[in-house]
């Protein structure tokens, strides 16, 4: 039986180190492929606000279409947001603390609210989708748009991508604590 070197363990802080950046990287993929669904809901807007004043006609879908495109953009996004720091939170406190103090209160947070509350979500989103499906659920207005249980899978995108990164901030706390190099935030100052 051979005891373990000083190396211990460094493979598996390493390894949690390229999990939290695989995430990362999942994230920022995914708030550059949404972030043309703000063009799109500007350009639709604009349409719909053209056509209903110009010519005193609208279309539902047109309607819909737009706020399903507002809604997407902030739902797959939001993990992207909590990525760089950009979700409200009590700075008055939080901007007092120390580094270490403020990495506390990121691993706590997210392990006391963020992912309580995400499970919650999935659990409960999860049959309400599934039914969607099951119907084929379309908009309850007259000409909307053919299929809503789409933009219902979105909440089950949401909370997992915002699980993901939770999970990412909990290792790059925890790794900053330990003093791993890989334990920086992107709104960690270099």
């Amino acid at each position: 039986m051979t005891t373990p070197g000083p190396t211990a363990g460094k493979g598996g802080i390493t390894h949690l180190a390229h999990v939290a950046d695989a995430i990362d990287a999942l994230n920022r993929r995914m708030a550059r492929a949404v972030r043309w669904l703000i063009l799109g809901a500007v350009v639709v807007c604009f349409l719909a606000a053209f056509l209903r004043y110009a010519f005193s006609f609208g279309y539902v879908w047109i309607q819909e279409l737009y706020v399903w495109q507002h809604a997407i953009v902030f739902m797959l996004g939001s993990a992207y947001t909590l990525q760089v720091g950009g979700h409200v939170r009590v700075d008055l406190f939080y901007a007092r603390r120390s580094p270490r103090g403020q990495a506390w209160t990121d691993i706590v947070g997210t392990l006391v609210f963020l992912i309580p509350w995400l499970l919650l979500v999935l659990l409960t989103a999860f049959p309400y989708v599934v039914r969607s499906w099951a119907v084929g659920e379309s908009s309850p207005e007259y000409g909307g748009l053919p299929a809503v249980y789409p933009l219902k899978t979105v909440i089950l995108l949401f909370a997992v991508l915002l699980l993901l990164q939770g999970i990412s901030v909990i290792i790059r706390r925890s790794l900053f604590l330990l003093g791993h190099p890989g334990g920086a935030l992107e709104t960690d100052p270099q």
